[in-house]
């Protein structure tokens, strides 16, 4: 796996699937609240909510802070590298290499996540060297369970991930998806 200290680059688009993933910028602020102030993003993810201006500037602040200390990438996911449409992430941690993605709710039903994390799973592979890459969901969520599986993950025979975010617990189921 690599260091966990290198830092991802700070130039970076990754293009595939007819889609741009890009860093946040300075000029995604506006539409941030749009794209992540959503109840089923305040259910499902540990996105702040409410989403407003104050959140979209800790979130930028956040993902660059990650990207530079090299535990996380969180690029808006565009079409075009122009608007953003919702947000995908790939992050180094010690369960493994795991992806994570957000779709506004204006933009769902497109097949934006899955190719998403189709274009990052191939990131991973091609220049992280990972082996495997990982989504942790609930069962509940048939979104992302569907996601998972039109973009080739499937379920790991691991223990369920167990917590609580927002007042609410959760369990997390594993899937994998293995290098080519």
């Amino acid at each position: 796996m690599s260091s966990i200290t290198s830092p991802f680059p700070e130039q970076i688009a990754l293009s595939g699937e007819g889609l741009v993933l890009r860093p946040w910028t300075e000029s995604d602020l506006a539409a941030m609240p749009e794209l992540f102030d959503h109840p089923d993003i305040a259910y499902w993810t540990p996105i702040a909510s409410p989403f407003d201006a104050a959140a979209a500037r800790a979130r930028l602040d956040r993902s660059r802070r990650l990207r530079a200390e090299g535990t996380a990438l969180l690029l808006a996911l565009t079409v075009d590298g122009g608007a953003p449409l919702g947000e995908v992430m790939v992050r180094r941690a010690p369960e493994g290499t795991e992806i994570g993605y957000a779709v506004g709710p204006a933009h769902r039903g497109q097949g934006l996540a899955a190719r998403a994390v189709r274009v990052m799973a191939a990131y991973a592979f091609e220049q992280l060297g990972v082996e495997q890459v990982i989504l942790e969901l609930e069962a509940e969520n048939a979104a992302s369970v569907a996601v998972a599986e039109r973009a080739g993950f499937a379920l790991l025979d691991v223990p369920l991930i167990t917590g609580e975010d927002k007042g609410r617990a959760y369990a997390l189921q594993t899937w994998g998806l293995r290098r080519p």
